[in-house]
């Protein structure tokens, strides 16, 4: 039984192990070796480990953190590892229940009993993912968004039976590393965010599914308009500007007409069904090719980092000390 008291150290003074080297998992150990946290990234597949090796090269640079390069190292099997070192550890493999039980059933035996047990799952609550395991209090969700060392967002997600105590631990060492954790008291489906996120793309779809409003129109509208205003306020604070007594009453004639469906919409299903899934395969509901793909990943990353530099009066300071 994990003791009630357990804390985490420092980021300086931790070590992390983040399991997946793909996209998530290499930017949670940027996240992590900014605050100068060590952070040794399992990746099995030897041509990943090495491109690994220079993509922590080029985002520290393009974060003029070069110097912290040498606090992420990569390792391709948990044989490897001294588990008495390890204070943390940051599940990023793929979205596969059985493939992170499994695993979560090997680190339990492997890890200290104080060491947290961390699922970046955006789909799996961390109930599902530690059943019928031992220390369930100690497992909890840690759910980053994509690019997660641009996105300051993270969710600490409790289980049924995860510890309270060791979440404001992980929340604090998360203030640490610059991010703004918010915490998720139940591990219901898509947590707090991603409900979020997907009650605004339900709307959006279903206009689509319509004929009221094309991709390109409901886009604009998001990022020139309301989506605008949520980097200074987000729903509920908006409100408050606007005046509630305005709101309220917009809501009582808008929402017996919303999106209410069950499934998704229509235009992503023949996406979905069709194979066509965006930049990864060159077609969704934009045409990518090699080119605008580099371009666009150019624009959305140098936004973020002009959005990151305006937010930063309000985002918790790094302790790299």
């Amino acid at each position: 039984m994990i003791m009630e008291n357990s804390t985490l150290p420092k980021p300086a003074q931790a070590l992390a192990l983040v399991a997946g080297g793909g996209t998530m998992g290499a930017d949670v150990a940027v996240v992590l070796a900014r605050a100068g946290c060590r952070a040794i990234v399992l990746e099995p597949g030897a041509t990943r480990r090495e491109a690994l090796d220079t993509y922590f090269g080029d985002t520290l640079r393009k974060l003029g953190l070069e110097h912290k390069r040498e606090r992420i190292t990569t390792c391709a099997s948990l044989d490897e590892l001294d588990w008495q070192t390890i204070d943390l550890v940051i599940e990023c493999i793929p979205e596969k229940l059985a493939l992170k039980q499994a695993l979560f059933a090997e680190l339990v035996q492997r890890a200290r009993p104080d060491t947290l047990l961390c699922s970046n799952s955006s789909s799996f609550p961390i109930s599902a993912i530690g059943e019928h395991l031992e220390t369930t209090e100690r497992m909890l969700g840690l759910h980053f968004f994509m690019p997660a060392h641009l996105v300051p967002l993270v969710e600490v997600v409790l289980g049924a039976n995860s510890s309270g105590e060791l979440a404001e631990a992980l929340m604090a060492f998360m203030r640490a590393c610059g991010m703004v954790p918010v915490l998720v008291r139940k591990d219901l489906p898509g947590f707090l965010a991603n409900r979020l996120q997907h009650a605004l793309a339900r709307e959006a779809f279903a206009l689509i599914d319509a004929g009221i409003a094309t991709a390109e129109d409901v886009d604009a509208a998001v990022r020139f308009g309301f989506g605008f205003r949520y980097l200074a306020a987000g729903p509920v604070l908006q409100r408050d500007h606007a005046g509630i007594d305005v709101h309220y009453p917009a809501a009582t004639t808008m929402y017996p007409s919303l999106a209410a469906n069950t499934t998704p919409a229509r235009v992503l299903a023949q996406r979905y069904e069709g194979g066509h899934y965006g930049m990864k395969t060159g077609e969704g509901f934009y045409h990518w090719t090699r080119d605008t793909i580099a371009a666009e990943r150019a624009r959305y990353d140098g936004l973020l980092m002009a959005g990151l530099r305006l937010l930063a009066p309000e985002l918790p300071k790094i302790e790299d000390q």
